[in-house]
């Protein structure tokens, strides 16, 4: 049972060697325990600091490219090189490396296929009252959209099976953690939220400025997300709305002209966007069906994926151990 750690990193020299020299050597179950290192395009010598650490792996990116593309590198990677469980943690030390063994024991004990560390918010000091809340909100927004009991959204510490690794893919390019979680939900994987603790912090949040923005992106996400994968479902919801406002203007137009009677005002601006939001409606409901058709082909095409992802990690498994006999 191989297990992969995997750090995305931007600028991380001055953290790096804590939360590298954190993590655990042994776990019970696990045979091989190895660090990757996600250099997402850093101007410092984040790189260079992960060599004189000993890491087992280092991936870079020329530029920055966000987080989440730098966790979708690391998964991929970590898929590449043989992983059983990919556990990713940030490179701020945020997150304890001993609750790493508690992360994986669901997963060892096959009670689920993806296991998320709760930070348990409320009682973090350096969160304010309001990002708690925010935080709160959020986390029951996307447990009722994914339909998973999730208590801690946006927490970064996570631990997914093999199988669950396949199966997931990022769209955004902004975080990984809402829309992950979303996919896992509408693929039927099974999430189990584990408390952890979280240390001092050592430096500010990058991955945001301000609570709106995050707010804005966020809302983003799961609406893209849920477009993906309930088009049909989001489409209806918003030509129906249409639809129904066409249809209250229509009403409003022939209870004031044929019941109640009224002359010498005109009603054709009414009756104009009435018409206006009933072919709208019905064309986004429409635009939903064809989304929903496209969505099959999708389905087929992730299935596809998933099979070419396991091909290639037993073509260069094969291919490493050729390697080493010769």
């Amino acid at each position: 049972m191989k297990l992969i750690i995997q750090i995305p990193c931007y600028n991380e020299e001055r953290t790096l060697p804590v939360t590298v020299r954190d993590l655990p050597q042994h776990i019970d179950s696990i045979d091989e325990i190895e660090v990757l290192i996600i250099d997402d395009g850093s101007t410092d010598r984040t790189a260079e600091v992960a060599r004189e650490l000993g890491v087992h792996h280092i991936i870079r990116h020329t530029t920055n490219q966000g987080l989440a593309r730098a966790f979708a590198t690391g998964v991929d990677a970590s898929l590449s090189l043989g992983a059983d469980i990919i556990v990713n943690t940030d490179a701020d030390n945020q997150y304890r490396g001993e609750d790493i063994e508690k992360l994986v024991r669901p997963i060892l004990q096959n009670r689920a296929d993806i296991v998320i560390g709760d930070r348990q918010t409320d009682t973090m000091a350096d969160f304010s009252f309001l990002k708690k809340k925010l935080q709160k909100l959020g986390s029951w927004v996307v447990r009722k959209v994914s339909h998973a009991d999730v208590k801690d959204a946006t927490s970064g510490f996570r631990a997914y099976s093999r199988e669950a690794a396949l199966k997931l893919n990022v769209f955004s390019a902004f975080t990984y953690t809402l829309d992950t979680i979303i996919q896992a939900g509408q693929k039927n994987l099974i999430i189990e939220s584990i408390p952890v603790h979280t240390n001092e912090k050592l430096r500010e949040s990058r991955l945001f400025q301000g609570m709106v923005m995050y707010v804005r992106k966020s809302i983003g996400i799961i609406i893209r997300i849920l477009s993906i994968y309930q088009p049909f479902k989001v489409f209806s919801i918003v030509g129906g709305l249409t639809l129904f406002t066409g249809v209250l203007l229509g009403l409003r137009y022939i209870y004031e002209v044929f019941i109640v009677g009224i002359t010498g005002r005109t009603y054709v601006q009414s009756v104009i966007l009435s018409g206006t939001l009933l072919m709208v409606g019905t064309l986004i409901i429409a635009i939903g069906f064809v989304a929903y058709l496209i969505s099959v082909n999708r389905r087929i095409s992730e299935d596809i994926l998933v099979r070419v992802r396991k091909l290639e990690a037993v073509l260069h498994r094969g291919g490493e151990k050729s390697e080493k006999k010769s």
